[in-house]
């Protein structure tokens, strides 16, 4: 049986592109991601959920309590419906009002999916299962500096059709010649096992999350995403469910600059990584994962 979760968590996360494109943005051609007014790089929570479900499916499969709600070619009703059929009821002979019913339909939902159990869901679709509130948010990720969005030209050796008169096609790659990213993140117990909306999300559940940050990458190479790798995780652990200090002032201890005399970052080494110990308030233990 999982442990329950007893304390508060809050995160940074630290990671690092080097010639590929983090996040590309739909509304601009697929380009980097970026803050137009300052020029920083921004990397959207979404994207990084997305990651961190592929981990866990790579890593659990389909095991029991760990499967993934939000995956490609599974239309989400579908999902729900398992919950219908574990319960033995008929999606179309639950309503709306019947709140006490729907309740059990999300709890099913979370004991079987781990991302809904994590993240939360609006599961309250046609096929309904309710709406849990999940207790792992993360930030949208900043760059420490302003990013380069740059478009590469790339020659292929062939075309597509056999009719067209000629022998190479041109196309484009944007990518960030490198950006270090810093991610923000919360975990409340509270929100995993109050009694009346609680998730579920377990010690368990806590470690594979853990997992999943360190090696977010390792399995998400690819030629557009270019080399990514998660190069710190710093981790505040609370003494209580609620929490012993602001969130705000435990990020403010972890301080990412770059180094005198680096003009252009171009790797990690060219920045300071500073975590403040000393100040770290009573009732917070700060655990740095990598």
């Amino acid at each position: 049986m999982s442990t329950v979760l007893r304390n508060r968590y809050e995160f940074v996360m630290l990671y690092d592109v080097e010639n590929g494109n983090p996040n590309g943005d739909p509304d601009a051609g697929n380009m980097p991601r970026i803050d137009p007014e300052t020029g920083y790089g921004i990397v959207t929570d979404v994207c990084l959920k997305r990651k961190i479900r592929n981990y866990v499916e790579l890593v659990k499969g389909d095991a029991p309590g760990f499967k993934i709600y939000v995956k490609e070619n599974t239309p989400l009703n579908a999902q729900h419906r398992t919950a219908y059929i574990e319960k033995g009821w008929d999606p179309n002979k639950v309503e709306r009002k019947e709140t006490e019913k729907i309740y059990e339909l999300s709890q099913v939902m979370c004991r079987n999916f781990y991302d809904v159990r994590t993240f939360g869901a609006v599961m309250s679709t046609k096929v309904n299962c309710g709406q849990v509130r999940g207790p792992v948010q993360i930030n949208f990720s900043r760059s420490i500096d302003p990013i380069v969005q740059q478009e590469v030209t790339i020659t292929r050796m062939t075309v597509t059709g056999e009719e067209e008169d000629k022998i190479t096609e041109m196309g484009r790659k944007h990518i960030v010649p490198y950006g270090l990213y810093r991610a923000e993140g919360y975990i409340s117990a509270r929100l995993a096992n109050d009694a009346n909306k609680g998730t579920g999300f377990s010690e368990e559940d806590l470690d594979l999350l853990w997992d999943a940050l360190m090696n977010l990458f390792e399995h998400d190479h690819s030629a557009s995403r270019g080399k990514m790798a998660t190069r710190k995780l710093i981790v505040f652990k609370h003494d209580s469910d609620l929490g012993n200090a602001p969130s705000h002032q435990l990020f403010d201890l972890v301080k990412v600059a770059r180094l005198p005399g680096v003009i252009v970052p171009r790797a990690f080494s060219d920045y300071s990584v500073k975590i403040e110990h000393d100040q770290v308030p009573a009732g917070v233990a700060l655990i740095e994962k990598i």
